[in-house]
Order: C-alpha cells, then structure tokens, then sequence
C-alpha cells in the first residue's frame, strides 16, 4: 500500500539525503514540538496510545493487515511470529499500565503536566517539575524491531520532538507505526521523524546531533564510545550496550507436573521475534537430578520447537545467517560424535531450530533464529559461575522453580547483578512499568525544576 510522504524515511530510493535535509528536519520537529506537543497533557497522551494500541490489535485494522502481509517479506519476519508479537507487544498498552510506569519513574502520574508535591517535597516546602529534552535523537537496535516504538512512546511521554535513525531490519514496522499514528493525530505526527541511511554517513549524524539535546543509542561498547566521542558536548549521551539473556530450570520444577507447561514457555520464549534481541533466551540452565534431566529437557525442547516449526515455520534466512548456522551445526555434531557431553538435535533438511545440549556451564552466544544451547549444571550457583564473563551484559533471567525455590532463587540472582527475573515463557514480554536493564527508562531523559515556596 503506498503512503503519503509524512518521513524521510518514505522518499524514494533514489532521494539524496544531504546534511542540510537533516538540519532542516530538525529544526521544523523542535518548532512543531513547541506548537503541538509541550503542552499536552499526561492522559491525553497515554489515551491516544492506548486507543492506537487497540486498533493495532484488531485483525481487520488496515495497518495491521499490511503488516502481516508484508511482514514476511519486507522484514523477514513470518506472519505467526509476527501477529503474536504485535499482542504482546500492544497488549500491555493500558491507561492502569502507563499511570503504574509514570508513577514508578516520576513518583507521580503528572509529574511532566504541572509542579508537584510528594509528601517529601510538601515537608520540605517544595514543588518539583519533570522536562525532557526538546528533541531526542534515537538509534535503536535492528532487532526486535518494535524497538523504535517503544522508544516514539518514550520520548513523546516526556514532550520530545523524536528523530529515530532507523537501522534497515526495523524500518518496516516502525513506519508503518509511524503513519498510523500520524492518521490519528497529525500534528503528534508532525513532531517525529524517520529517516534510515545506514553506516558510512556520518555528515548527517553531524547535522543531526548540533540540533539535539539527547542521543540515545544501542549497539556494541565500541560504537557507543565512538558516537560519545563525536557528539556536541551540549548533547546528553545515553548508551545501551548490547545484551543477552538465559533462563534457569530447576529439577523439581521438571519433575512438577507444570513439567511439560515448562518446556513449553521455553520455546515461546524462543520463537518470539525468532529468538531476536536482548531478552530472548541463548541458554537454558537445567539442574542435574535423576534421569539425566537437562538432557531429557533438551530433546523434549527439540520436539517442541518441531512441532511449532510444523505450524509456525520461521521463514527463510538470508546468507551470512545460514552460514552460522551451518558451521556451528557442524562443530557440534563433531563434538557430540565424540563426547557424550554434547548432545544435538537438529531440524531435518532445514536450519530452522537447533538445540546443543551440554555438560560444559560456560554460556554461549547462540546463533538465535531458533538456535539454543542446554546446560547442565548443579545448581544456580554454577550457572552463574558460567555466565559470568557476561554477567554486566545479561538483560533478563528466566526463572521455572517451585513456589518454595522461586524466593531464595531470586535473591540469588538478585545479588549477582540481575536486572530483570520473569517465568519462563515471559521473557520477550516485559511489563509495560519495568526498569530496562534495571536503570528507569523516562527519569534518565527529564531534568528537574524544583520551586523553593
């Protein structure tokens, strides 16, 4: 379907972007935030999300359709997988969901409408009022791809004008969020901008930056030191290092009768987004007990993730992510021919799942795209042994225990560093109002005005 040319990113291929574009884009965001959006209020905004929330869940709204029509094709995405991550993801979009986050972040709902009081502030004689930043520059992550998204939500709730440089695999579905937003509420439209020009043009990041007061970006440590190094001392930095996430599965809760529940929120929590993005599961520790556990777990994993295949297929991969597949397919199976240590099982004539089961704890980084490791170990304590040379980059922790473990479970991982413990079966669905990787997600954007009385 062919859409009016609200962004950059909607020009045809053959446009040039130039510095001066950026520079003007810019600019007329800043003017349009002054006129449209400074003075909106808390609940109107969050009833407009909510209200395009619903209709992106109904099954006949236009945008939606598009986007399991084209999806597949345009962002490699399978319809299944993605319909089931636009419920997810929309689903948490409640008026009761965002008052708890902005309470959470702020103290108080309105925090961002008018100057306030907390009871501390009332003894000490003070009102208090949250800002964020004129304009908010994001580069979000390729995957998942309702990244940007999240990110248009975020910087509208604190009032920003929003530039999302967005990288190519996410463009699809944040343009078409982008415009369905725009039908509803043009002038709330007219105070973003999406553009996407990938690496190699760093004049229009230059052009960019002079005109923001907030980066916000993900990516490797390397290129969040590389953008810090460039930006205007002006300009706020804030970088999202990339990370991962695995799940912990203790013996007793195998040997529950929720065992078989287990395995099953284990594969929803690789198939979700194809196992893409920081809170999708690479390894699943399992407890060592009778009947060689993790390894049973493992191969009832592998029959989960065919069924799902049968009725979900993941889709076709491009070449750089087959070829991982297939050499780490190949070192594996050399491994397991040889030591009873590692075991495979492997989707026949396809690469669509994998699992490598092994005795070794140390985490692994999977290929994702449905490719999970199984580890054995004794108990938390060794995992977490092995998953310490990555314990600064876990995002989340996907814990299956009794009710009786589950306490002393999470303040095991709670003092290891844990920013985030869910079921199993919840990673890749966070609460709308949870801290990202432990730190708040609005507070960090705002500046405070407090009136002394």
């Amino acid at each position: 379907m062919n859409r009016p040319d609200y962004f950059l990113v909607d020009l045809p291929a053959e446009a040039v972007i130039t510095p001066d574009l950026i520079t003007q884009a810019a600019q007329t965001l800043k003017l349009n935030r002054e006129r449209y959006l400074s003075q909106r209020t808390t609940v109107s905004l969050v009833k407009t999300f909510c209200q395009l929330a619903q209709s992106w869940l109904e099954p006949e709204f236009p945008f939606r359709v598009e986007a399991l029509q084209l999806g597949p094709a345009a962002a490699g995405i399978p319809a299944a997988t993605l319909a089931r991550g636009l419920d997810d993801f929309f689903g948490r979009f409640t008026t009761g969901d965002f008052a708890a986050w902005l309470e959470q972040e702020f103290g108080q709902a309105d925090r961002l409408d008018t100057l306030g009081a907390s009871r501390p502030e009332q003894r000490g004689q003070r009102r208090s009022m949250a800002q964020g930043p004129e304009l908010i520059a994001w580069m979000p992550a390729a995957e998942p791809p309702i990244g940007p998204l999240m990110n248009l939500v975020e910087g509208f709730l604190v009032r920003s004008a929003q530039f999302i440089q967005c990288p190519k695999p996410a463009v699809f579905l944040a343009r078409l969020f982008a415009h369905s937003l725009y039908e509803v509420e043009p002038k709330l439209g007219a105070c973003l901008e999406i553009a996407s020009w990938g690496d190699g043009r760093p004049e229009l990041e230059d052009a960019l930056w002079v005109e923001t007061d907030a980066v916000v970006a993900n990516g490797s440590a390397p290129k969040l030191e590389a953008i810090r190094g460039r930006l205007p001392g002006k300009v706020r930095f804030f970088g999202d290092e990339e990370r991962v996430s695995f799940g912990f599965i203790t013996c007793q809760a195998l040997q529950s009768l929720a065992g078989l529940e287990i395995v099953e929120n284990a594969v929803a929590d690789i198939v979700s987004w194809n196992q893409a993005g920081p809170l999708a599961p690479q390894v699943f520790y399992v407890e060592r007990g009778p009947g060689s556990a993790a390894e049973v777990f493992a191969e009832q994993l592998a029959g989960a993730l065919a069924k799902w295949e049968s009725q979900h297929p993941r889709g076709p991969l491009l070449a750089p992510a087959a070829a991982a597949i297939a050499t780490r397919r190949s070192l594996y199976a050399i491994r397991a021919a040889h030591s009873p240590d590692t075991r495979c099982w492997f989707s026949q004539g396809s690469d669509a799942w994998s699992v490598v089961y092994e005795a070794d704890p140390r985490f692994q980084v999977s290929c994702r795209q449905r490719f999970i490791y199984v580890k054995a170990v004794a108990d938390l304590t060794e995992a977490l042994q092995g998953a310490d040379a990555f314990r600064h980059r876990i995002s989340s922790v996907g814990l299956a225990a009794t009710e009786a473990q589950a306490q002393d479970l999470a303040r095991q991982l709670a003092a290891w560093g844990t920013p985030r413990i869910c079921p199993l079966g919840r990673m890749q669905n966070p609460n709308l109002a949870g801290r990202r990787d432990g730190q708040p997600t609005l507070a960090r954007l705002v500046h405070w005005t407090d009136w002394e009385l």
